[in-house]
């Protein structure tokens, strides 16, 4: 089912417009030297893209896996392109797998070829190529980032190859809840979603086979027999379906009741963070478990990671918030299935911090004061004094410079004159912020000269 054209590549749209990057290599006949980089998760489409370019232009196609590959390889391959070249006119594609397998010194190997033109590469790695590919390499390529597969993307797939002579051909009919579970499980991935529909078509096919023992199918030995059509033709008879029961036997697996725009998304996410909230970690891991292996977006999981530990831990334990931002980073940088491993750091981390939502009733507070006109004029001594004629309107006038007292603070009224005595953020004893709630006591007995 591997598409023979760019124009049969579902999905990776931003990558395969008119007059992309791709496309005009794929046009180009006589060899673009341009090479590129593909950077993206498993199962998007990165070599079917490389051998559709070269089947599109009628170049050379020569693929190489960095797992096995050495610079002996590599040196053979730029020697016969150069002679293709120069002798037959003929250009080469080399597609490389996983280059960021390849150590610095085999990516050196592919500089000359790269440089002079002799191949245009086309590179596939699962990791940042900033980290994983050299400079001098980096420099003389396009880096292009594909994305994990939307679910109607998945869709589409799995229905054309149901209907494809080059695939199933129409043998069994896939139903709505078999490609729902099959979306499901494939997360993004085109080739995880048609080797489940693989299996499962085979599922489907055997217990078809074996419904009346014989093994020969339902109707051969009496083709008037129930299922058959009205004419008595034993080719009439209902497909043999792919339902999610069958996905679940086919691919030993359950299936997660779990849709990511209806009532159990909101629930397992709702689950998630109460028991973060309530610093249960084994039940924070268990919903996160189950939110990976539905195929919800890890990044979605990051920002919940990001808002809870500033909302519910906050400065009871400041490091939570920088956990949950380096985890969000990681995922963005590795994905799944590694991102597993950070998201469940950050986790863990947060459930067993203190908690205090001393923050974000600070802030709530504040809003409301504001929506609701308790306001006033900012005080003069805190008024911008740069400004012509700032001065003479008496903005600045009586500031207290904090850093000329001794103690680093002192006296001075910063609020307006109508909410003085307001009283945002109130920090509890919990953690950090039993410190903060002791220094903060002294520090507005001295501001607000109580």
């Amino acid at each position: 089912m591997r598409p023979q054209s760019l124009d049969e590549v579902v999905g990776q749209q931003h990558l395969l417009g008119q007059g992309s990057p791709l496309r005009v290599i794929a046009s180009d006949s006589e060899g673009s030297a341009v090479s590129v980089i593909l950077w993206g998760p498993p199962g998007t489409g990165k070599t079917t893209m490389a051998q559709a370019i070269a089947h599109t232009s009628g170049r050379r196609f020569v693929e190489l896996s960095a797992v096995t590959a050495g610079i002996k390889d590599v040196r053979a391959v730029m020697e016969r392109a150069l002679n293709d070249r120069d002798l037959y006119d003929i250009a080469t594609v080399l597609f490389l797998d996983e280059i960021h397998r390849f150590t610095k010194a085999q990516q050196d190997a592919l500089l000359p070829g790269v440089e002079n033109g002799w191949v245009t590469l086309i590179a596939a790695t699962t990791e940042n190529p900033s980290f994983s590919v050299i400079s001098p390499l980096l420099s003389r390529s396009l880096l292009l980032t594909l994305e994990a597969l939307s679910d109607s993307d998945i869709a589409k797939l799995l229905d054309r190859a149901t209907a494809d002579p080059r695939g199933l051909g129409g043998a069994v009919e896939l139903t709505a809840e078999g490609r729902d579970a099959l979306v499901q499980l494939s997360s993004g991935d085109a080739r995880r979603a048609l080797t489940g529909l693989e299996a499962a078509a085979g599922s489907a096919l055997a217990l078809a086979d074996g419904a009346d023992g014989s093994g020969e199918g339902p109707d051969s030995e009496h083709p008037d027999s129930e299922g058959a059509g009205t004419d008595g033709d034993p080719h009439e008879a209902a497909l043999p379906q792919v339902t999610a029961e069958v996905v679940s036997i086919s691919v030993d697996r359950a299936l997660l009741r779990y849709d990511k725009d209806g009532d159990q998304h909101y629930d397992v996410v709702s689950a998630f963070i109460k028991s973060m909230r309530g610093s249960d970690p084994d039940a924070a891991i268990h919903y996160l478990a189950r939110m990976i292996e539905a195929g919800e977006d890890p990044r979605f999981i990051a920002r919940r990671l990001m808002v809870h530990a500033a909302e519910d831990v906050g400065l009871a334990d400041p490091q939570a918030l920088t956990i949950a931002v380096a985890a969000a980073q990681a995922t963005q940088l590795i994905g799944l299935p590694e991102a597993r491993i950070p998201l469940a750091e950050a986790t863990i981390y947060i459930a067993t911090a203190p908690k205090s939502n001393a923050v974000i009733s600070a802030i709530d507070a504040a809003i409301s004061d504001v929506k609701a006109g308790r306001f006033g004029p900012v005080p003069k001594p805190l008024r911008d004094a740069h400004y012509p004629g700032a001065k003479k309107l008496g903005h600045g006038k009586g500031y207290r410079y904090p850093h000329a007292d001794p103690r680093g603070v002192l006296t001075q009224q910063y609020l307006p004159d109508e909410i003085s005595g307001a009283r945002y953020y109130t920090p509890t004893t919990h953690g950090n912020e039993r410190e903060v709630s002791e220094r903060l006591e002294k520090i507005r007995r001295i501001t607000r000269g109580e």
